[in-house]
């Protein structure tokens, strides 16, 4: 939650891109074994088998050789964030993106316990759980239709660690954030969601605070109350405005 700020977030680019037997034995007869060892190597073979050009099993899965593997998606960027320091309740972040996926934030984060936001929730807390391993997905309210939303809501609800919102006034129609990560989409529709989410919810290598909680107390966010968005950039002349 609290950290050191003073190194320079820096974008990368990768590729021109920017930058989840029991034992038992009987005697069987033989005109009944052989078709079944038969069966047993042809299904052997299909499960050992790939389709050249199409994703394993676990290829968005992090391992210890491939640690964060949203690296390989098209158009993902990445920005190295530091453990951020806290804003409080009335102050606003000038972030560098929007949505933002990490920098300073609100003390209190947002419930990310599988939660579909109906209304546009402050961005400052939302950022919080980021920092916790949390996916959140952000929509344009005005660029999708209820059969979109609804798709996108399947994936979050009860699911822990994401949560959705809309996002009044982005610049795009989908935007996946992780910690230091950002995916735009055009359609819920797109495999990109779910190699994202695969990748990068609750990955240990990607964000600052593995094992915090994504539940909260209605006295510090309430779930069903949450703090009010507020659309469109912060007045940089106002000391109520802190840098990300």
């Amino acid at each position: 939650m609290f950290g050191r700020e003073g190194s320079k977030n820096t974008t990368h680019r990768l590729n021109g891109r920017v930058v989840r037997p029991d034992g038992y034995s009987r005697v069987m007869h033989r005109s009944r074994l052989v078709p079944l060892i038969l069966s047993a190597a042809l299904l052997g073979a299909a499960c050992g088998s790939t389709i050249e050009g199409r994703p394993t099993a676990g290829e968005w899965v992090p391992t210890a050789e491939n640690p964060d593997p949203s690296l390989a998606l098209d158009g993902i960027e990445v920005v190295q964030y530091p453990p951020a320091f806290h804003a409080l309740a009335n102050y606003r972040v000038a972030y560098n993106y929007s949505p933002p996926m990490g920098g300073r934030h609100d003390a209190a984060w947002a419930t990310c316990t599988g939660i579909v936001y109906p209304e546009p929730v402050r961005t400052e807390n939302m950022v919080h759980s980021l920092e916790h391993g949390a996916v959140w997905i952000a929509y344009d309210p005005d660029a999708l239709d209820d059969q979109q939303v609804a798709a996108l809501a399947d994936r979050v609800d009860g699911a822990p660690y994401t949560m959705l919102s809309p996002y009044p006034g982005m610049d795009r129609t989908i935007s996946l954030q992780s910690w230091g990560h950002r995916l735009a989409v055009d359609s819920a529709d797109d495999e990109r969601i779910d190699q994202f989410i695969s990748a990068l919810r609750l990955n240990p290598n990607t964000f600052p605070e593995p094992g915090a909680t994504c539940a909260t107390l209605p006295s510090t966010f309430d779930t069903l109350n949450p703090p009010p968005f507020v659309e469109g950039p912060p007045d940089p002349a106002s000391p109520l405005t802190l840098p990300e």
